[in-house]
Order: C-alpha cells, then structure tokens, then sequence
C-alpha cells in the first residue's frame, strides 16, 4: 500500500534515541508499509538490519557532504514497490492515525500531496512500544506537546510520477519544503493539510549535526543556495497555501478568510500570465489586500 522514505542523520547519542523511536513506530502501522533508508552515516546499516527494513546507502552529495533532495525523491520512485509514497523526516513518530488518514485520500484520482503540522515534544529515552503504546504518547503530546505553525511540514505524500525536476536542494537546511508546496500548488494538485486527522509528534532536538548549528540551518550558505535553487521567497510556501484539509467528516475545500487572502496573492506567483490578465501586477497586489477584510 505504501512506501516511507527517510535519510537519517548518524545514530549517534540523542538523535540516535529518536530516529530509531521514530522508524521503530513505523515499523508498526498496519499494513506494515515498506520503508527505505537512504544513505550510510553512522548507525543507519545497523538500525535497517535491526527493524528489517531496506537500506540504500548510495546518495548524492553537494561539496560540504550534505545529502540532495532530488537524488533522493528520484531514488526513492525508481526502488519503491508501492505507488503512493511518503518522505517523513526521521525523527517523526506516526501512528495509525496516519494509516487511516492515508485510505482515505488514496480513492481520489485528482494529483494530491498530503502533508501537515507537527506537534513538538521533548523525549529523552527509548520508547516502549507495548499495545497500549499510542494511547499513552498521544496522552502525554495533549498534555505536554505544542503544535508547530503552518511552517514545521515533516511529511509528504504522493503518487509516484507526481514531482517533476527538483532542484537539487541541501536537505536539513531551509526551504526546500516550502518548495514543495509550491511545486504542487504550481501543478494544479490538491495539497491537502491533514492536521486534523495526523498527530504527527516530533521529537524535539538540537543541531550539534550541522557546522554551525541551527544558525547556518536556517541562514548559511546551503540555506541561501537552496532559497536562490526554490527561485525566490515569494516561493517559499506553506500549510497557509494548502487548498483543502482532511477533517474527521471528510476533505474539505480551505474556504476561510485567510486562505482566500492569501490564494490572491499566490495567483501571480503560480499563474502569472493569468495574474497580467486579471490586473497589473500592483494593483492586483493592492486588491489582493484589501479583499475579504
């Protein structure tokens, strides 16, 4: 039914605790999907043989060694078993909610890219994954938990054939998720935010990983290339730009205020001819402002 794709960083120290909580629980949803890991630092051959599930090792790599996203999205169509996929970063644990969540859209023949807010926890240990095991961490993430803004996306699903050229963007820096939202927005699919219906639960951690820590993640020179590769921060979007979302009566057209200002902002951006048509670029602008307030 489906296919998780993942890169994770080296199974060293914290991150190594989460990322292995994270696989392990999708090793658990049922049907069980096929899952791939995708390159060789540390720990990662270990953990696939561990959890049984499949091991690519091979990655392309720009010069500072960080890993690609379109080397890996290519790698991931070409080896899958299944045709509907989905990349999750490695330190989200998903649970059956998600399984559910994923049948429901997978009848629809519309392209669609589903995706969603993470709730941000802190977790320090190995989980125990006994029956009772979801109850308990979607207990504790209501109690404890903070759901992230409409920035923090860690999972994307779609059909295999869905993406066309991605650029070639430094994963674990900035903004080559936006862009996928709006190279999917670009194509006309359905983005459907599942918020509602997903807890999806990261588990919080530092940047010791990346030179220069979460600084050069978000502002450094990968983060910059990747901004300049996504053609420009009128590019970089968000959940705020999904077209539907997935509630417990069903999927549902985003029809609020702030959606419908922001689609008429996004118009010039993705259908610029149609932008000139409806009105020069500034007044539309303009328009776009003023409407629906």
């Amino acid at each position: 039914m489906l296919t998780l794709f993942t890169i994770p960083k080296p199974f060293r120290g914290h991150i190594g605790v989460i990322q292995r909580n994270a696989i392990a629980s999708w090793t658990l949803l049922r049907p069980r999907p096929e899952i791939i890991l995708l390159g060789n630092d540390d720990g990662t051959e270990a953990v696939a043989k561990e959890l049984g599930v499949r091991l690519v090792p091979q990655m392309d790599r720009n010069e500072f060694g960080t890993p690609l996203l379109n080397d890996l999205f290519e790698k991931a169509q070409s080896l899958a078993t299944h045709v509907v996929l989905c990349y999750v970063n490695a330190d989200i644990i998903l649970m059956s909610d998600f399984t559910r969540a994923v049948e429901r859209v997978i009848p629809h023949k519309r392209p669609f890219l589903i995706v969603g807010q993470r709730w941000d926890i802190e977790v320090k240990e190995p989980l125990n994954f006994d029956p009772q095991w979801e109850e308990r961490l979607q207990a504790h993430v209501v109690r404890h938990g903070q759901l992230h803004p409409p920035t923090g996306m860690d999972y994307f699903l779609f059909r295999r054939g869905f993406w066309g050229k991605i650029p070639p963007f430094a994963i674990g820096r900035s903004v080559w998720d936006n862009w996928l939202i709006y190279s999917a927005r670009s194509c006309g699919a359905a983005v459907i935010d599942a918020t509602d219906v997903v807890m999806a639960v990261h588990q919080n951690h530092d940047y010791a990983h990346i030179p220069g820590g979460e600084a050069a993640a978000w502002n450094g020179l990968e983060a910059r290339r990747n901004l300049d590769l996504a053609g420009g921060n009128e590019r970089v979007f968000t959940l705020q730009d999904a077209t539907h979302a997935l509630t417990p009566e069903g999927l549902e057209w985003r029809l609020t205020k702030d959606h419908l200002r922001r689609h008429l902002h996004t118009v010039p951006i993705l259908y610029p001819r149609l932008g000139r048509l409806l009105l020069p670029g500034k007044r539309f602008l303009k328009l776009a402002k003023r409407t629906l307030t």
